[in-house]
């Protein structure tokens, strides 16, 4: 079941999330997120999901790849927090999760009822829009529990701007 969107109740704030990765498209993403939320009085919302490694080692080393990839996070995290204050006068709020990406980005949906947009960069190699528009706007597509946004990769920051 969905859950009731609250974000534009009294005391509650649009929330626009972007899942933070290293490809371009999701510099493309993120700059429309962000002043899409700039725009409208919302929040941009970034999260950055570890993927499930093969963390079964020993204690020690289970505990050091995973503080690795914790800060591996951080570090893409604050780069794109840095990025929204750069192109948009809000603050944005970071999210880290361990998991299959699909499966924490719907959680995390359920779970903070002012989200309101997922916002997707699309990629413009052969290979597609990516895994993730791929996944998303296929067989998930009908049960999706928010709108989705997905910003064309060969837009460029004037023309991704003047849009949002």
């Amino acid at each position: 079941m969905v859950a009731i969107r609250k974000s534009f109740e009294e005391g509650h704030r649009r929330k626009f999330l972007v899942v933070v990765d290293d490809t371009p498209e999701c510099e493309k993403a993120i700059l429309y997120a962000a002043k899409r939320a700039e725009r409208t009085g919302g929040v941009a919302i970034l999260l950055y999901v570890i993927a499930p490694g093969d963390f079964q080692h020993w204690l020690g080393v289970e505990d050091i790849m995973r503080a690795e990839a914790r800060e591996e996070a951080e570090t893409v995290l604050a780069k794109a927090a840095d990025r929204v204050r750069a192109v948009a006068r809000t603050e944005p709020e970071t999210v880290i999760r361990e998991g299959n990406r699909s499966d924490e980005i719907v959680e995390l949906i359920e779970q903070d009822a002012d989200i309101a947009i997922l916002v997707l960069g699309a990629a413009t190699g052969s290979e597609g829009p990516g895994p993730l528009v791929t996944s998303i706007a296929g067989k998930s597509a009908a049960t999706f529990p928010i709108p989705v946004t997905i910003v064309p990769g060969d837009l460029d920051e004037a023309s991704i701007v003047a849009l949002a």
